[in-house]
Order: C-alpha cells, then sequence, then structure tokens
C-alpha cells in the first residue's frame, strides 16, 4: 500500500533503498535514540530492509521533492499492542529533516490509515527517557501519558533504559477530527 501527503509518500521499502537509508541510519543521532544500532556500511542497511523493514505496515518516508528515502514509519504488533486491534506507531528521520514537520505529516496520515483503513481501536507509542523530540512529537500527535518502565531491555544496544509509554484510542482521535 501506499499512502500520499503533500510533501511525501509512504511505500513499502525496496532493496534500492539501501543507500538512502544508509545516508541518514549511519548518523549517530539517529538509530541510538530509537534503540538501535548505527549501520556501519550500505550492506548493514540492505541486510535491515530486507529482514526487518520489508514488511507489512512498514513504510519509506520519500520525499516528493527529491524521491529519496529520508526516514521510516511502521505500524507492528508487540508486547505493548496485545489485542488484534491495536499496535504500536514506530518512526525514525534522517536528521536533515528534523524540525520541518515531515515526521508529524506522515505519522497523521499512518494514524488515519491505522484507524479508518485498519479499523484499529488503539495506537501504541513510546520513546526512551531523554528523546525529547519524539516525546514533543508524541504529544502534539494526541497521545497521552500511560506510564514509565524504569528498566526497559535495549537488547540492539546492549543497554537497559527508562521507557515512557503513549496511546491514542479511536474515540480520541476522531474528537481530534472535529
Amino acid at each position: 500500500m501506499i499512502l500520499e501527503t503533500e510533501r511525501l509518500r509512504l511505500r513499502p521499502w525496496q532493496e534500492s533503498d539501501a543507500e538512502d537509508c544508509f545516508r541518514y541510519a549511519s548518523d549517530e543521532r539517529v538509530g541510538p535514540r530509537a534503540g538501535w544500532k548505527v549501520h556501519k556500511s550500505i550492506e548493514d542497511s540492505l541486510s535491515i530492509i530486507r529482514n526487518i523493514l520489508m514488511v507489512e505496515e512498514t513504510y519509506a518516508i520519500v520525499l516528493k521533492e527529491t524521491g529519496h528515502v529520508i526516514g521510516s514509519i511502521s505500524l507492528h504488533k508487540n508486547d505493548l499492542a496485545e489485542k488484534e486491534d491495536e499496535m504500536e506507531l514506530g518512526f525514525w528521520l534522517g536528521v536533515e529533516h528534523w524540525g520541518k514537520g515531515l515526521m508529524q505529516e506522515a505519522a497523521i496520515e499512518v494514524i488515519r490509515h491505522a484507524f479508518i483503513d485498519l479499523q484499529l481501536n488503539r495506537i501504541w507509542c513510546a520513546y526512551y527517557d531523554g528523546n525529547l523530540q519524539s516525546k514533543r512529537l508524541q504529544e502534539k500527535l494526541g497521545f497521552t501519558y500511560q506510564w514509565t518502565n524504569e528498566s526497559v531491555p535495549v537488547t540492539q544496544m546492549n543497554e537497559v533504559r527508562i521507557g515512557h509509554v503513549n496511546l491514542m484510542t479511536k474515540e480520541d482521535w476522531l474528537k481530534m477530527q472535529v
């Protein structure tokens, strides 16, 4: 499935996206904040695309103006999203595109897709302590704080972090659409 916004095309990841992925995922300010290691080569990025990103409801964020991939956004099942009618929203964006409202634009469309097309009733979203950009974006989108977990294992980084969990219900989202 391909989703569109004014400035973005959200589409499935392709192997040909490896160079664009590496360009942004090799920056130490991107992956570690989200709990994954910096990509060390285009081959690393290609492997991540093949084994992690090329799954249903995971989208490459393509800037229409350039046609290049600048980040990723996904809906996925995990320990937060245990029921059939709920998923977790995850995202990352290349540093040079921060502060332009692009991730908010992508997330608004994916949330619409989740509640309308997929008929979900709840979307979870979380961030690690210190990731203030993710926290602010979740607040702007309308997610509400649920709890803090003082010891979240971050296996890819061999760490334990503090994690904050937020939730948006379909009912809350519908109220914001008026």
